[in-house]
């Protein structure tokens, strides 16, 4: 499931801060929560690692230049340009947030169905593995 996503011009540290933030609060503000990214600058910043480290985050990182330690990311990001914005025009941000904000909260997190957990839908997969945990 996709739990927090933004849009912007520039993937800066301010984007990266406002997702992580939102993450953090959607999963309910809890410790040894593990968050795992590439090597990017916003990553590997100060401000990330201590944003991490004071609300008790584990961070881990891919190993440098192996996009494969973040497959399922990397996944849902090509899914997302295979299915929908490769295929619809924008003329503003706005246009885009709103998209990429209604295909995964409407369509991808409540509707889509996947085989690799089951053939149900990111969300009912969460419900079930609440129950099981």
């Amino acid at each position: 499931r996709i739990i927090s996503h933004k849009v912007g011009k520039f993937m800066d540290i301010k984007l990266v801060m406002e997702t992580l933030k939102e993450a953090y609060y959607v999963r309910g503000r809890k410790s040894n929560i593990i968050i795992h990214t590439d090597r990017g600058s916003q990553y590997m910043s100060k401000e990330y690692r201590d944003y991490c480290k004071s609300s008790k985050m584990i961070v881990s990182y891919s190993r440098k230049g192996n996009p494969y330690d973040n497959a399922c990311i990397e996944s849902f990001h090509a899914t997302l340009k295979k299915e929908y914005i490769h295929h619809k025009k924008f003329d503003t941000i706005e246009e885009i947030k709103v998209g990429v904000f209604e295909y995964i909260e409407k369509w991808y997190n409540r509707e889509r169905i996947q085989e690799k957990i089951g053939y149900l839908t990111p969300v009912e997969f969460e419900e079930m593995s609440k129950k099981i945990i």
